[in-house]
């Protein structure tokens, strides 16, 4: 049987309605806002002031580009979604149906709510969520791309939109009629496609990531001046980890990642083996979730920019400063190297030829949708390369799975390998390389592969690769800081604390290293989590041990005054 759609199967935890006395407690988080009949309230693309509850009259919700009605808002019901957690842009229309009384409570004690309102603030982090889901669900909200769906520069924004959790809607500029008027309206050539208009009016001509993420108010200044407790660099599973039990426990924590929150746990179509989850849950999913988690507590998000260095603090010997590539500095008394890896390139002269378009580095609804009904090629023997060959099986007529050792057994796990055996398109080539991409102007049509021991080139007609091949440290920036990593690029950083050394301590005192980017540690999302939430004890330790010897200066300074 089908299942009903998010907004019908949910509807009453999405819009749950408050009791006269769960109002009465929300009321000292708040301020009474007046609104008058026809005001608007919240305007997409403008940073929204906080979450609305609703003592008197109505207020409309709306999509932005069409006007269709999503909700009604009433007395008792509160008005936002995951914008307002943060304070970004609003991704709707909301307009006051008639006067309007309500409570308003800013980001920050929103927050409070959650951590002093428990039951409360569970119903609204529920109903924050499920809205933003159904928003995703329908493509309702965010930017609109024109451009067609095989553009590498399309699905490059598409994915990074989709990988932040970020609605958007992409416009066919041969099929749709809209396209058609975006383009006469701001003059753009075909040639000059994707184009991307943003809730705010702007109109941006094929944008890098990070001019998209600033017109869709994603990035946020950072405050300079303040001192974080931590600086956490990178938002995979041992990062966001770090940063939920970090902000919980009471640290200042601000979260930087160059592309996305999940790393490469978030690209996972499906993850079975992850604790609590019998079922399974893709990757982007539980990712998600860690990101909301951090947010409710307080950490604070820059995604996406990244750090180009790390050096000490002019003003205070015991801190750091980290540059980003925005040109902005963040102030940190301790650092969490949490970045993860890159994902290895085959070696092969023109890859770059058919990157974004044709070879993929993760298998999302982006990709399946591309190469739907054809033959695929999938590199890699891991269980990221096994999810992704079951999941590709369900859409692709076959799945090559190629693999460069002997067999699976060794690299994947057993639930992996006896699904892979049970799909009938999918086939498993053992001692096998890609020896070949072929195509004409960026457009792949042919891949070649050879076997261990036989001369002869197998050649297929496909347009679609995948690769899986495992990752290399992202860790060259720290060179030129002085911490030490082996001969492969893994930071140093015993998980046991050490003789004048804090668990997860690298060869600079105040700065640590946890999951992936880790040497030696186990490459495992579990793993991953369990070394960000283990890393904050150490950072206490490091922080006490930074105030104490504060004070003792301090105190020695009076001394001789």
């Amino acid at each position: 049987m089908a299942t009903r759609p998010t907004m019908e199967s949910r509807r009453d935890q999405m819009f749950p309605l408050l009791a006269p006395q769960e109002i009465d407690r929300l009321r000292r988080f708040g301020e009474i806002r007046h609104y008058a009949k026809g005001e608007m309230v919240l305007s997409a693309g403008k940073d929204v002031e906080g979450l609305l509850v609703i003592l008197s009259g109505e207020v409309r919700i709306a999509s932005h580009h069409t006007n269709d009605e999503i909700v009604v808002h009433a007395p008792g019901s509160f008005l936002g979604e995951l914008a307002h957690l943060s304070g970004r842009p609003s991704l709707v229309d909301g307009q006051a149906v008639s006067d309007v009384e309500a409570i308003l409570i800013a980001p920050a004690h929103l927050r409070e709510v959650m951590v002093a309102e428990a039951e409360i603030g569970e119903r609204i982090m529920r109903a924050l969520i499920l809205r933003r889901v159904r928003l995703l669900e329908q493509n309702v909200g965010g930017p609109v791309i024109v451009g067609r769906a095989d553009n590498r520069d399309v699905l490059r924004l598409e994915g990074f939109l989709a990988r932040n959790g970020h609605p958007h809607e992409r416009l066919d500029p041969d099929a749709d009629g809209c396209a058609k008027a975006l383009l006469e309206r701001f003059h753009v050539s075909p040639a000059e496609l994707p184009i991307v208009v943003c809730a705010n009016g702007t109109m941006l001509r094929n944008p890098s990531e990070n001019a998209l993420a600033r017109c869709i108010g994603l990035t946020r200044a950072v405050d300079s001046s303040k001192l974080y407790d931590a600086a956490i660099v990178g938002s995979g599973p041992a990062g966001l980890a770090a940063a939920v039990y970090g902000a919980s426990e009471g640290l200042s924590v601000i979260v930087i990642d160059c592309r996305a929150f999940g790393g490469q746990a978030g690209a996972s179509a499906r993850i079975e083996n992850y604790l609590g989850f019998p079922t399974g849950i893709s990757g982007l999913a539980l990712m998600a979730r860690a990101y909301n988690q951090a947010q409710k507590f307080g950490a604070e998000m820059i995604i996406p920019d990244e750090v180009r260095s790390i050096g000490r603090d002019t003003e205070d010997g015991d801190a750091f400063v980290l540059l980003l590539a925005s040109g902005q500095s963040i102030r940190a008394r301790s650092v969490v190297i949490a970045s993860g890896a890159e994902y290895r390139r085959l070696s092969l002269d023109n890859l770059p030829d058919y990157e974004g378009a044709h070879v993929h580095y993760w298998a999302s609804p982006l990709e399946a949708r591309l190469c739907a009904g054809q033959e695929v090629a999938l590199v890699g023997a891991g269980n990221s390369a096994g999810q992704g060959a079951v999941y590709l099986s369900g859409v692709a007529s076959k799945v090559w799975l190629i693999v460069r050792g002997k067999s699976l057994d060794a690299t994947m796990s057993r639930y992996l390998c006896d699904r892979i055996a049970a799909q009938p398109n999918i086939e498993v080539l053992v001692e096998t390389e890609i020896d070949a991409l072929e195509g004409k102007d960026g457009v792949l049509d042919h891949v070649s592969w050879r076997s261990a021991g036989n001369a002869e080139t197998v050649r297929r007609a496909i347009s679609h690769v995948f690769l899986f091949i495992g990752a290399a440290p992202n860790t060259g920036w720290l060179a030129q800081f002085g911490v030490e990593r082996d001969s492969k690029g893994f930071v140093l950083a015993e998980a046991l604390a050490g003789e004048n050394r804090f668990p997860f301590q690298t060869s600079r005192r105040g700065i640590f290293a946890v999951g992936d980017v880790r040497a030696a540690s186990i490459k495992r999302v579990a793993a991953a989590v369990g070394e960000g939430a283990q890393v904050v004890s150490a950072l206490h330790a490091w922080l006490a041990d930074v105030r104490d010897a504060s004070s003792a200066v301090a105190s020695t300074f009076g001394a001789r005054t």
